[in-house]
């Protein structure tokens, strides 16, 4: 992380100093004579939603609180993890400086100090260096596989919300959603496309789960099902491991009774979701063999996703997050 010094002088620790080698002139920002990004409002949603669009096509993006708040800082860095787009504060207090240097345990790029807070803000750099060197940071494969989660317990849910998904298109035979309690760990959730004595199928349907589940977008980010709307985008998987973005043309919100199923990863890790009661409810197992939800028992194993990544606002982030 590095440090700058709006005015004054340059002591050991500090990287650049505003009218040196760093200039802030309106919204561009120069460094060493040459335009590297843009100083952007954060103090609204409006200049947050600036600033996330430019995540990946600058080099630096200074953002500028306003009133102090946490949110802008941490969805900004969400958004610019994983791409060369590096996030610098404007800090104006120390009692700020932790927070900013440490979001989501990732923290910003560079902290814009004045003389007032710079000696605390070169210990907090110590301090961001030290902690670097002790933490492992994961990262999401960009190659798509599924994994084998192993079903370790079935029982009674209770009655909650349900989400139903509808597409506007047709789902074949062995495709359908990865939903789950935790983003992390997602079990592949089959569609509508099985013919029943019971109902009639609903070829662009899956019956996805409680609302507070989340599933996997066709942009790879995660969206809980309560979020889902006309005209999102999800990422329809095959369990033969295929993938395309389906058209999200309705979403159904019923009182139904739920199943808890809980499963373990291949690395031990616990989960699970949340699905109606229902025999046209199904998830694949490992032949990729359709099972109904009501059929379940503990020690059965499913085609699923294990991400690893944790995420903020559905974006993954090289931060360790636990879900239970």
């Amino acid at each position: 992380m590095q440090i700058w010094l709006d005015s004054g002088q340059r002591l050991n620790g500090v990287d650049l100093v505003n009218g040196e080698d760093l200039l802030i002139d309106g919204n561009a920002i120069y460094i060493k004579d040459k335009i590297v990004g843009r100083r952007v409002d954060v103090s609204d949603s409006e200049g947050q939603s600036t600033a996330r669009s430019m995540a990946g096509s600058i080099e630096w993006i200074l953002l500028d609180l306003g009133d102090w708040k946490m949110i802008p800082i941490e969805n900004i860095i969400a958004a610019c993890d994983g791409t060369p787009t590096r996030v610098a504060a404007r800090i104006s207090s120390s009692e700020q400086l932790l927070g900013a240097a440490f979001a989501l345990e990732i923290g910003v790029d560079a902290l814009l100090v004045t003389e007032s807070v710079l000696e605390n803000a070169l210990i907090v750099k110590a301090q961001k260096l030290e902690s670097k060197k002790s933490i492992q940071y994961v990262s999401e494969s960009s190659d798509f596989s599924l994994n084998i989660l192993e079903v370790t317990s079935v029982k009674e849910g209770g009655v909650g919300d349900r989400v139903c998904v509808d597409f506007t298109g047709l789902l074949q035979n062995g495709e359908g959603m990865l939903v789950g309690s935790s983003s992390s760990a997602l079990a592949l959730v089959h569609g509508e496309t099985v013919e029943s004595e019971f109902v009639p199928v609903r070829p662009f349907r899956v019956n996805a789960g409680a609302v507070h589940s989340y599933t996997l977008m066709a942009d790879g980010t995660t969206r809980y099902l309560s979020e889902l709307k006309m005209g999102d985008e999800v990422k329809v998987i095959s369990r033969d491991t295929t993938q395309r973005p389906m058209k999200i043309g309705r979403v159904k919100i019923e009182k139904r009774p739920f199943l808890h199923i809980e499963w373990k990863d291949e690395n031990n890790n616990q989960s699970g979701l949340f699905l109606q009661q229902a025999e046209t409810v199904r998830l694949v197992d490992i032949s990729k063999e359709l099972i109904s939800v009501t059929h379940l028992e503990a020690g059965m194993k499913l085609l699923g996703y294990v991400g690893g990544a944790g995420r903020h606002i559905g974006i993954p982030i090289n931060a360790e997050v636990e879900e239970k």
